[in-house]
């Protein structure tokens, strides 16, 4: 069952956003295979992510990467919030 994720990550800048992108595009997981949908965007506070993941294990599987990038990075790990998908629309 596929899941969304959503990360609000206070204090996150585009700067650390784009480090983070290039240290997981170059681990090799820049757009693993399980990760249907990536969006994200800037808040007055901070960043929020949203990702579509073919199930919890493969986002599982992910964390166990972007935890330490996060970290390299900066960037105080944020707790997910996953919702198990209803329906997805896409044009």
């Amino acid at each position: 069952m596929s899941i969304m994720v959503i990360f609000d990550v206070p204090g996150m800048t585009a700067d650390q956003y784009d480090r983070v992108i290039h240290d997981l595009e170059e681990a090799g997981l820049g757009a693993p295979a399980a990760r249907q949908h990536h969006i994200a965007a800037a808040k007055n506070d901070g960043w929020l992510v949203v990702d579509v993941w073919d199930s919890p294990e493969a986002l599982e599987q992910f964390a166990q990467t972007l935890m330490p990038v996060l970290a390299k990075n900066g960037v105080t790990p944020p707790q997910p919030q996953v919702y198990p998908t209803h329906n997805i629309l896409v044009r």
